[in-house]
């Protein structure tokens, strides 16, 4: 994924909104999730950047995670998965496999995300349920695994 210009600003901003600073060790792991092809985990996170500890990386993650920066998708793997949020990288879904873990990202053509986003409105309105964005999930067996 590319970087939109203004990502580190950004960024920053929403630390501090949360009270928090954007410190090197919260840019490195920025860095590291938009040069990935998809999510990571903390065992490929480490792997990538390899002078972070990894109590590190857990504390930190979890810091741009109460802030909005970073989205945990998890996963049928022992370790969940970490990406930028979508409000920085861009609206897309995953593909999750069920027998390896391995996540890909896709991203629907226009007309079935309205499609998609017609359905939802539908289905919260019957429920009563005011949505704020969706995610889309599908889980199953990967080229590798099936």
């Amino acid at each position: 994924m590319s970087a939109p210009p203004d990502l580190h600003p950004t960024v920053a901003q929403e630390l501090r909104i949360d009270g928090q600073r954007y410190t090197p060790v919260r840019r490195l792991l920025v860095d590291i999730l938009v040069g990935a092809d998809g999510p990571l985990t903390i065992p490929e996170i480490l792997r990538r950047g390899r002078r972070l500890a990894q109590s590190s990386v857990y504390r930190n993650l979890a810091v741009l995670e109460r802030a909005g920066v970073v989205h945990r998708v998890v996963t049928s793997e022992e370790h969940a998965r970490y990406e930028l949020a979508e409000e920085l990288a861009g609206h897309h879904h995953h593909l999750i496999c069920a027998s390896c873990g391995r996540v890909e990202d896709f991203v629907t053509p226009p007309r079935v995300e309205r499609a998609l986003d017609r359905t939802i409105s539908e289905v919260a309105s019957d429920a009563g349920f005011s949505p704020t964005h969706h995610r889309l999930d599908l889980v199953g067996l990967c080229d590798r695994c099936s």
